[in-house]
C-alpha cells in the first residue's frame, strides 16, 4: 500500500517514490531536495496542524499538508 509524506509522524522517515505536481512545481520540489529515492524525516508539526517541518538532505523545509500529500513514499 502506497503512502504519502503527509502520513509520516514526527521522528519517522520515508523514501520518496514519486512527485505528483505540475512540471514547474515538481522542478521546484526537486530543487528543495525532494527527489525520487531521497530520504525525508518528519520533524515537527504545527500546533494546529496543516504544516509539517521535514529534514531533506541537510535542510529543514516546512510543507503544507496539501503539498505533502502529493509526495508518494515507498
Amino acid at each position: 500500500m502506497a503512502y504519502t509524506l503527509a502520513q509520516l509522524r514526527p521522528g519517522e522517515s520515508g523514501c520518496v517514490a514519486a512527485l505528483d505536481f505540475p512540471p514547474q512545481k515538481a522542478r521546484r520540489m526537486a530543487d528543495l531536495g525532494f527527489l525520487p529515492s531521497g530520504w525525508v524525516t518528519a520533524l515537527h508539526t504545527a500546533p494546529f496542524g496543516g504544516i509539517t517541518a521535514y529534514q531533506v538532505l541537510d535542510t529543514v523545509i516546512a510543507l503544507r499538508d496539501t503539498d505533502a500529500r502529493r509526495i508518494a513514499l515507498q
